[in-house]
């Protein structure tokens, strides 16, 4: 077939009924007869495009594409309203834009797109994987658990970018928990001793060092255990790639293949250690985060108020709520510290330390130990609120306490209490026919002034009677029917005359509740209270201030004749 500049016009008239300037086009341009069958070709087609359109003529076929689009065009439909015309003939890629002619036969003029398109197939691949390092980070850090975190590491690094994969992490002595997963979703974790060594950059993945070249890794040499069972004998390429964590290594993944033909490609050996550093922060978070869990646990235990119950023959009964509901410790505190004997007082603290949170926390802990170094002085409350002043004043944390001490021994049926107050409310007691007296201790707090000055109260319990010691976080809550109002020493006196007679766990979630109650959804700072009882074991009653009743047998203390109830202050 002779081109068209040199063809004479004959019956089809390509030329003329398409036109004769695509034959000079620089453009490959096609024409292509009804039934699909190449007609012209020009010389740029024959240059670019030998495979289709031959050496001597044009072929008779067309790639499939262009042969989908052609049938429309020639059918007399719209083929452009069907979505982008382009597609692959041979190793390049092409737009391709119709011009019918009268005869029937379509000019295709063929653009070469193969830069653009590989441009957006670029893109349309870094797109994806950004999306996949996005669910990869999400997916992570949702959990901070470190075993969970392996596993959802292992069987993300199969699902996007290996058939299988071992998670090793940092162990102890030759002994390392590996994770292995595969493409089927199975996913299982082992601890075993195993050589790093062995695996060509794997000690030195370990270690936070960039990973070694895929081509230097001969998977025949991978051994055993860097192979997920049931895979052996099927890897064909392998990546070994570190976790970089925060500050230290998080461990180092094992990427494997199956298919020789799938072997791993530069790009893809870059996006494994994009997916890796994701992997490792999350991974590192998870550890720190466990870490500083199994630290406050341990802290917790000695920070958090002790559960009371009886001692001695006394009730004891306290409760404690954070400012912040989401923490469970705070600068609110208590304490009891049995006497050796039942003949021996035992200690009640109660304290408000000034802050909030952990740094209170820590505060309090410190006065809580000291406290209980200076039990054997417990006798003397004057002597050990100023050991106590003076050891925080030393102390290089700035903040000061409020503090009540009440040593109580039960005697004949009734409590015996001294009740000490540094710079906190005093302590409340409530009498068996529901009047509710207000301690007359008071003095200065610690841990702001180089002495502390403070007076000391005696009282005694009859059966059926409570003494209790609160933090203002109580009476000074702010809520009511205004949200603004304080809960106040009146209120808290009123609730507590309803009291008379409870045991001391009851006075205690009485309290707590109604305060709780007061608040509604109100901030509010840490709330403490503790309750001291002198148990009733039988019928009491009260005749002309006489109190009747109790254990059977008792007799009054000394110095309390009749049975009247004894209170006198000093200055210590």
């Amino acid at each position: 077939m002779v081109s068209p500049q040199s063809s004479p016009a004959g019956p089809r008239g390509a030329g003329a009924g398409i036109g004769s300037p695509w034959s000079d086009a620089p453009c490959p341009v096609l024409v292509v007869d009804q039934d699909g069958g190449i007609v012209e070709v020009n010389d740029a087609a024959r240059t670019a495009l030998p495979e289709v359109a031959g050496g001597d003529g044009p072929f008779e076929s067309l790639p499939q594409w262009l042969t989908d689009a052609h049938r429309l065009v020639a059918g007399g439909f719209d083929a452009t309203g069907r979505g982008p015309l382009s597609g692959a003939i041979g190793t390049r890629h092409f737009d391709a834009h119709p011009r019918p002619g009268a005869d029937g036969d379509v000019a295709w003029w063929l653009i070469d797109a193969t830069e653009r398109h590989l441009a957006e197939e670029t893109l349309r691949s870094e797109q994806e994987r950004a999306a996949i390092l996005s669910e990869v980070s999400s997916t992570l850090l949702s959990s901070l658990n470190v075993p969970r975190c392996m596993e959802v590491t292992a069987r993300l690094a199969t699902r996007h970018l290996a058939d299988a994969a071992v998670l090793i992490t940092p162990g102890q002595g030759r002994r390392f928990p590996l994770t292995y997963a595969q493409a089927d979703g199975s996913v299982s974790r082992v601890t075993r001793a195993v050589d790093p060594a062995a695996v060509p950059g794997l000690a030195e993945a370990l270690q936070g060092f960039p990973p070694v070249p895929t081509r230097w890794i001969n998977p025949d040499e991978i051994p055993p255990w860097a192979v997920p069972p049931g895979f052996e004998g099927s890897v064909g390429s392998v990546i070994v790639t570190p976790l970089p964590g925060h500050g230290v290594p998080a461990g180092a993944l094992i990427l494997l293949r199956a298919d020789t033909e799938r072997a791993f490609t530069a790009s893809e050996d870059g996006f494994a250690r994009l997916f890796a550093a994701r992997a490792g922060a999350a991974l590192s978070a998870a550890r720190l985060y466990s870490e500083q869990a199994t630290v406050t646990a341990t802290l917790m235990q000695e920070l958090l108020p002790p559960a009371l119950n009886g001692v001695h023959g006394v009730e004891y009964a306290g409760s404690y709520r954070p400012a912040q509901d989401s923490e469970r410790i705070g600068g609110d505190f208590y304490d009891v510290h049995p006497g050796a004997d039942p003949s021996r007082e035992s200690l009640v603290v109660l304290g408000d330390v000034a802050g909030k949170g952990l740094d209170a926390a820590v505060l309090t802990g410190k006065i809580r130990n000291t406290l209980h170094a200076l039990l054997p002085l417990a006798h003397d409350h004057d002597h050990v609120l100023n050991l106590l002043n003076t050891a925080l004043l030393t102390s290089r944390h700035t903040r000061f306490a409020t503090l009540v001490l009440a040593s109580a021994r039960r005697r004949a049926g009734r409590v015996r209490l001294r009740l000490t107050s540094a710079g906190h409310p005093p302590p409340l007691i409530v009498r068996a026919d529901g009047r509710v007296e207000e301690s007359t201790t008071g003095g200065r707090l610690v841990g702001a002034l180089p002495t502390v000055s403070v007076r000391t109260e005696e009282t005694v319990l009859a059966p059926g009677e409570t003494c209790l010691l609160y933090t203002d976080g109580i009476t000074e809550a702010r809520g009511g029917p205004l949200g603004g109002e304080l809960f106040g020493t009146e209120r808290l006196m009123r609730i507590l005359a309803d009291c008379a007679g409870m045991p001391a766990e009851a006075v205690v979630e009485r309290v707590q509740m109604l305060a709780a109650q007061w608040l509604g959804q109100g901030r509010h700072d840490d709330m403490a209270v503790v309750a001291i009882s002198a148990p009733r074991t039988g019928p009491l009653t009260v005749v002309n201030g006489h109190v009747h009743g109790g254990e059977p047998g008792e007799a009054a203390l000394p110095g309390d004749p009749g049975g009247m109830h004894e209170r006198r202050g000093r200055a210590e």
